[in-house]
């Protein structure tokens, strides 16, 4: 089971191989380690995890270094106010993040400067003494308003762990200081009185979030309400940097013919599509061609919404395996999928990555019923339709795509199109 893209998944096949035939879906062979660990250690052997600090069993100092893809332990550096990591004391020095002792409680690590003895690296990204997540957000929630406070921790954690994500796949991840036209920002903004209704959406590079998504009881009002489920702070993040990758990695490029073959044709009027998807509601058959209902609005939100999935299957299956979970021997209630069922079954990495999809439905059939066994909704309420899965696949061979450093495209030719979706002209969109 391959949690992540990896180098075999890079080259599209020719345009003259011969389709494979229809094989039998093999039973998930997970491999032995995942792509990027999510299971953290302080050097006095003890679990730590992404959002830690400090190791609660000896006190010793953590931070989040981009270099290392983790939560390492710290000691103090030559200089005052100064940390190396733990296994290297006389390596490059970082500075803790200017958030760290704020609301945000931010554990990300600042690199120094090479001259004072650091790595210099994401110099140019970071705002004054931030590190490279909090020098992402451009607006914050109004801190004079009591429990925003709160209300601010909860969505920079959720940011924290979807770049650490972006971060391990390889994606490009740069903020407005050093790309003022394609790097990435997030406004935190609430809803005030007299005033527009404040939409969670995409324009332009720039996120924006209704911080009251950060208060439980609100969001599960809203997904009550919306019939949705499954609404979180990470999902919302997800599907939104979603649009913003589109953006930045589909048009004009020759991943662009296969984004309409599997997804339709986004230059259709998207306000239009929004509109009849609020009046009318979702096709009567979109649990056979869409992950979720509000992936049948529009080629856009099918793209967010399958980018949003594809990020928590990856996510998800990496963590299980950096704990030593194994799924192999699950006994499943639905088939797994097979070769035929993937939108090229002729790439080289179509095997891998069919591992990965069968493993996620036996991982996520354990969860379930763990989640069912405490009297809780099911951990994963979803039921991957066939159609989705040759969309994930697209997704997954980009995304590898990036992380190999190079722009090849899939062979369109090669692949059967589907469905075609409405489409629109703004990335601007509700979630």
């Amino acid at each position: 089971m391959n949690a992540s893209p990896s180098a075999s998944t890079l080259e599209p096949p020719a345009a003259d191989a011969p389709a494979a035939a229809p094989a039998p879906a093999p039973l998930a062979d997970p491999q032995s380690a995942p792509s990027v660990s999510r299971a953290y250690e302080c050097q006095c052997g003890r679990p730590v995890y992404l959002r830690n600090s400090r190791c609660l069993a000896c006190g010793t100092a953590l931070g989040y270094v981009i270099e290392r893809l983790g939560v390492v332990p710290l000691t103090p550096g030559a200089e005052p106010d100064t940390w190396a990591v733990h296994d290297d004391p006389q390596g490059p020095a970082w500075r803790r993040c200017a958030n760290f002792e704020s609301a945000a409680g931010c554990n990300w690590m600042v690199p120094l400067p090479q001259g004072q003895g650091g790595t210099g690296d994401h110099a140019d990204d970071l705002g004054e003494g931030l590190c490279l997540a909090c020098s992402t957000t451009r607006t914050i929630p109004d801190l004079s308003v009591p429990g925003n406070d709160e209300l601010w921790r909860k969505l920079e954690s959720a940011k924290r762990r979807l770049l650490s994500q972006l971060l391990a796949l390889g994606l490009p991840v740069h903020t407005r200081f050093t790309d003022p036209v394609h790097g990435m920002s997030f406004d935190f903004l609430s809803s005030m009185p007299g005033q527009s209704h404040v939409m969670t959406g995409h324009q332009s590079g720039v996120i924006t979030l209704n911080a009251e998504e950060a208060e439980d009881a609100v969001r599960e009002r809203i997904r009550a309400e919306m019939r949705e489920p499954y609404r979180t702070l990470l999902g919302h993040f997800r599907h939104e940097i979603g649009h913003y990758y589109w953006d930045l990695l589909i048009p004009g490029t020759p991943w662009q013919e296969g984004f309409r073959a599997l997804f339709g044709d986004e230059t259709q009027d998207y306000g239009v599509a929004l509109q009849t998807h609020y009046d009318n509601g979702p096709p009567p058959d979109w649990a056979l061609r869409f992950v979720t209902s509000y992936a049948s609005t529009h080629p856009w939100e099918d793209w967010a919404e399958t980018w949003a999935h594809y990020l928590h299957m990856a996510d998800t299956v990496d963590t299980a395996l950096s704990f030593g979970v194994n799924a192999a021997n699950v006994e499943l209630s639905r088939d797994l999928f097979e070769l035929k069922d993937l939108w090229q079954p002729e790439h080289e990495g179509a095997p891998a990555f069919l591992d990965f999809l069968n493993g996620w439905v036996r991982l996520t059939s354990v969860l379930n019923e763990l989640s069912r066994s405490m009297g809780q909704p099911d951990y994963y309420p979803f039921v991957l339709p066939h159609a989705a899965v040759g969309k994930l696949q697209f997704i997954h061979q980009l995304v590898a795509a990036q992380r190999g450093g190079t722009a090849a495209a899939p062979d369109v030719e090669a692949a059967a199109p589907q469905q075609q979706g409405p489409s629109g002209e703004a990335v601007a969109a509700a979630a």
